[in-house]
């Protein structure tokens, strides 16, 4: 039971902010046991008075005693005038991170772009036995994309694999992958991260890629191993197919129920309150929104975090205003085709365990998806895949690299993937490889930017359809432009300005990140196994 804790009456304000805070408090009161949410008015001050200028450094902060004598001390001192809100949290709470990772990595000049990784890789290592504030606990050592975030993050950890593997790391792979098996034995899925305050959300399901990626190194037993845990991803996707008869738009949670019967799914989470980590901004969305509805603005807010594109023009009504999103409306081509291989891997481990009635079963399903894929994704005007509105029964305005999926999981024809190659040479290709979206908005998974896992999957897309002289072009591209940061910073970064220039990414809601866990796994297998 969540004990209630009375707030005195706050005075009116004509502050929109502090207004809106006043309205959220009950909310992110009563939503949930969790560390973060039960710091209260604590957290609402932090964020509101943006004490750290990064929200999410005081949600990842440890109490350095029980929240309930914080919370108490905080109540009384607070109305002292003379009150430092800062100097409060600093006697507190703690950085639980070890010292060694406090700084940022100091890289040495003779290095080369590999040997800056290989070394890395060992200042991005963590181990963390005991659960410490909001971080959780896991039973084996993890790689961390680095800067800001400080724990396993669910799809960061594919292509921080794809680059262990081609150094031949695969111990540390071998951790990181029963680090999701515990979690899913756990929580019955993946989250985000584990960050208590992370927990009602997953991210782009690569779990299956992952044990392909495991299969490859140890053979097909590896499927029947984690067959299990395949199956329990699924069912947390597919939760709620029994449901959507009473829901509008015949949608439940992550599943969405097409005419025809047909289920495709969506980016959703399981709260509708601000996210802790990024309070402030969340509650400055709503605020100006005008929207009667804050917790479906939220809701929409966290999908998108799920999503891992936080934030995209894809996810707006209007390209340009991130007031107007409504992820939750929206199936998105990648998270449909990451299902599709999630289920044919889920096929291959029943087969490879003799189990041909189950094998067949969802074999049947992948080919239903891959149908639905076709019907409801693909533009045939624009000869490229596009997100799915099912409330409007339209595609999206917004044309993403989130098309190339479909290639990178097997389900296009030739001529689709024909046309869309087309596509990714005439509009997404710059001087530094592919441009995220073709919008300009001050968001970071929009143009100028580009992501290393979305360079790997166009490429690996496209060399599966035989377009293989456009992903050489692509690769080479991308890694010039690493190169090029890595002379002048001896950094790699978490995104990159691919248009030209000096070549940092931008925008979004924290600054740039170096590190950094993807673009180093990224470069390594490109760097290692690229042929141009």
């Amino acid at each position: 039971m969540v004990k209630k804790i009375n707030i005195p009456p706050i005075p009116l304000s004509t502050d929109p902010l502090k207004t809106a805070l006043v309205k959220t408090t009950g909310i992110l009161l009563k939503s949930g046991k969790d560390v973060d949410e039960k710091l209260g008015e604590l957290l609402l001050d932090v964020q509101k008075m943006n004490v750290y200028g990064d929200g999410k450094t005081f949600v990842d902060l440890v109490p350095a005693h029980r929240l309930k004598s914080i919370k108490e001390e905080y109540a009384l001192l607070k109305k002292d005038p003379n009150f430092d809100l800062r100097e409060f949290v600093d006697r507190h709470f703690y950085d639980g991170r070890d010292e060694s990772y406090r700084r940022a990595y100091e890289s040495s000049p003779d290095h080369t772009p590999l040997e800056h990784i290989d070394e890395l890789w060992k200042f991005l290592e963590r181990r963390n036995r005991v659960t410490k504030g909001s971080l959780l606990a896991l039973p084996y050592k993890y790689i961390v994309p680095g800067g800001r975030f400080n724990e396993q993050f669910y799809w960061d950890t594919y292509f921080i694999m794809l680059g262990l593997a081609s150094g031949g790391k695969w111990l540390a792979i071998e951790h990181m992958m029963k680090n999701y098996t515990h979690l899913i034995r756990k929580y019955g899925y993946i989250p985000t991260a584990n960050r208590t305050y992370l927990l009602s959300r997953s991210q782009p399901p690569f779990f299956s890629h992952m044990v392909r990626l495991v299969a490859s190194h140890r053979g097909r037993k590896a499927l029947r191993d984690y067959l299990p845990y395949l199956t329990a991803e699924y069912r947390f996707w597919m939760k709620g197919r029994t449901k959507v008869d009473i829901t509008e738009h015949s949608a439940y949670r992550r599943v969405v129920r097409l005419p025809g019967g047909v289920f495709l799914n969506r980016y959703y989470d399981n709260k509708s309150t601000p996210r802790p980590e990024s309070l402030r901004e969340d509650i400055e969305t709503a605020e100006t929104s005008g929207r009667k509805d804050a917790s479906r603005l939220y809701l929409h807010l966290r999908a998108a975090a799920e999503s891992g594109w936080d934030f995209s023009s894809r996810w707006f009504m209007d390209p340009l205003d991130i007031r107007t999103i409504h992820t939750a409306d929206i199936l998105p081509v990648d998270l449909n085709s990451l299902l599709y291989h999630l289920e044919v891997t889920i096929a291959d481990g029943y087969k490879a365990s003799f189990n041909l009635v189950q094998s067949r079963a969802f074999r049947k399903r992948a080919q239903a998806r891959s149908v639905a894929i076709q019907e409801y994704l693909w533009s045939e005007t624009e000869g490229f895949y596009k997100d799915y509105n099912f409330h409007h029964g339209v595609h999206t305005s917004v044309t993403s690299l989130a098309g190339v999926f479909p290639l990178f999981v097997g389900i296009a024809t030739q001529e689709q993937a024909d046309k869309v190659a087309d596509v990714i040479r005439k509009d997404f290709l710059q001087p530094g490889g592919l441009v995220t979206t073709l919008i300009e908005n001050g968001q970071q998974w929009d143009a100028p930017n580009g992501w290393a896992p979305l360079q790997w999957v166009a490429i690996e897309g496209l060399r599966k359809y035989n377009h293989t002289d456009l992903a050489d072009e692509i690769a080479k591209r991308w890694l010039e432009l690493n190169d090029k940061v890595y002379a002048t910073t001896r950094k790699f970064v978490e995104k990159y300005d691919v248009s030209g220039g000096e070549g940092l990414g931008g925008g979004g809601e924290y600054v740039l990140q170096d590190g950094f866990g993807w673009t180093n796994g990224v470069y390594e297998a490109l760097k290692r196994d690229y042929r141009p």
